[in-house]
């Protein structure tokens, strides 16, 4: 399995490991006459320098999957941010995207627990939370815009909480997903971020687009029916119309200004991730979708897919799907 770049001088610590330009370039492939965008995307030497680059994105890595496997999933979410990472460092520097609009940051290294049970897991995505939200709210309150990659889906707990601490309100999220997450709060995985999100006054409206009918419980389905702040479009409606990118627009439209995003990428067919699907949103469909959107948001979080997982399958295609949903995010969102 991929290993995530590693800072020898601080191996043994968690947290957040900063890029510096010779991480970028290390894992920049130099071709002549060529630009790539790893010659061009901006880094940092300290959190606190936030404000003095110019870069209004910010790639940040969150490479685990103890929430999945908190979740009874199989392993394999922590294999997909160094090889999105250095598919992304590899892509022409043009007219369409130069690359200084990137600021790369760094990624979360964390250790798993001795004791492997869900308890045990369950615990350390609490302590995966407290790491990640601080990160999150400071890269907000600088008027910046995160782009995740995970990772499982618990880390939408603490990217809404930081979120919402920056702002000093609760916001809204769409979800493209087909399980909405929504799982019991009594334990923290990567089935309940948004749970946990809406219990503690972070996540005021949540909208599920994609949600399958198949996949989702009478608990979740339940929260659903009595919860006004929740909405959804299910994939087994969509798949009766071909204008998706429509209904989007009009599903997210009387949407709060302080919107997240939110792409797991087993809504989309063939994806490797611990809950793959053969039915869903074509590669294509979701481009299409981030390509036209008309709002703002506020960070973009991709995550679920997997490079290669525990049980041996691999899909290096993983990394190149990110970095389409990456670069149409940024275009989309400059356009606006």
């Amino acid at each position: 399995m991929l290993k995530p770049i590693k800072n020898p001088k601080s191996y043994h610590m968690e947290g957040l490991k900063l890029y510096s330009p010779a991480d970028i370039l290390a894992l920049t492939r130099h071709r002549e006459g060529e630009i790539k965008l790893g010659e061009k995307v901006q880094t940092l030497s300290s959190l606190d320098d936030l404000k003095q680059s110019n870069a209004p994105f910010v790639l940040l890595g969150i490479p685990e999957d103890i929430g999945v496997r908190a979740n009874y999933g199989i392993a394999g979410t922590a294999s997909t941010w160094e090889a999105s990472l250095r598919s992304l460092l590899n892509i022409q520097s043009n007219s369409f995207l130069n690359g200084a609009e990137l600021l790369v940051l760094g990624h979360f290294e964390f250790k798993d627990p001795t004791e492997t049970d869900p308890a045990a897991l369950s615990k350390k995505v609490e302590a995966i939370d407290d790491m990640v939200y601080p990160v999150i709210q400071k890269i907000i309150e600088t008027g910046k815009t995160p782009i995740i990659i995970g990772g499982g889906h618990n880390n939408a707990y603490p990217i809404i909480k930081g979120v919402s601490l920056a702002k000093g309100k609760e916001i809204d999220v769409v979800n493209i997903d087909a399980h909405a997450d929504l799982r019991e709060t009594n334990g923290r995985h990567s089935g309940n971020g948004f749970s946990y999100a809406i219990k503690d006054n972070y996540l005021k409206n949540y909208s599920i687009f994609g949600l399958h009918e198949n996949y989702n419980n009478h608990h979740v389905l339940q929260q659903i029916k009595e919860n006004p702040h929740i909405n959804c479009i299910y994939f087994d409606e969509l798949i009766k119309t071909k204008d998706r990118t429509q209904l989007l627009h009009n599903f997210v439209q009387p949407m709060d200004y302080n919107l997240g995003l939110e792409i797991d990428l087993d809504s989309i067919e063939n994806v490797l991730s611990s809950a793959s699907t053969p039915s869903g949103f074509t590669l294509n469909d979701m481009r299409r979708l981030v390509l036209s959107g008309k709002k703002k948001f506020h960070y973009l979080h991709l995550c679920e897919g997997a490079v290669e997982l525990s049980d041996g399958r691999k899909d290096p295609n993983t990394a190149k799907t990110i970095v389409y949903l990456i670069t149409d995010f940024v275009k989309a969102q400059l356009n606006l």
